[in-house]
């Protein structure tokens, strides 16, 4: 791994409308490992309505809050807990702007341009911050004490 920045942990989520087909699954999780950042848990789920409104909370008054509950819970996803120094901006470049139209324009290699579909259904979610992380974490690998693996990981501690 490099040493860009500091060690973190984020959560990526590769959402229903791209989990569905495990071919493409399986050509995004070795492209995350070709850009260096380490996948150290991984879990499909399917969401009941009330997780995805839990998860996506911030977004309740939003117009497009229903669209992306109903999309949350269309299907398995599957979720990723992501190791890098400066994991969550290279996690956020690997899957690019959130506007599936605007990555397709600006940069047409990231994922999203790829594989998503719609605003809504465009395929990826990469928390925003160290606190969304830690959340995010927590809420989808439940009981995962992440502030104390990453200090056991940076002391060089092999973790799983």
């Amino acid at each position: 791994m490099s040493t860009r920045g500091p060690l973190q942990l984020t959560l990526g989520i590769i959402k229903p409308s791209v989990a569905a087909h495990q071919p493409h699954v399986q050509e995004i999780m070795q492209q995350i490992k070709r850009s260096g950042i380490e996948i150290v848990r991984s879990k499909r789920i399917f969401w009941q309505p009330k997780d995805a409104e839990q998860f996506y909370g911030e977004h309740q008054a939003r117009f497009y809050f229903p669209r992306l509950v109903q999309h949350a819970t269309s299907g398995p996803f599957v979720a990723l807990a992501l190791c890098a120094p400066d994991a969550i901006q290279r996690w956020r470049a690997l899957i690019g702007p959130t506007h599936v139209y605007k990555a397709q324009w600006e940069r047409p290699k990231t994922l999203r341009a790829r594989y998503g579909l719609s605003d809504t259904r465009n395929g990826f979610h990469g928390s925003d911050s160290p606190e969304s992380a830690a959340k995010e974490l927590e809420q989808v690998f439940e009981n995962w004490d992440t502030r104390w693996w990453l200090e056991q990981r940076s002391q060089g501690k092999e973790l799983s």
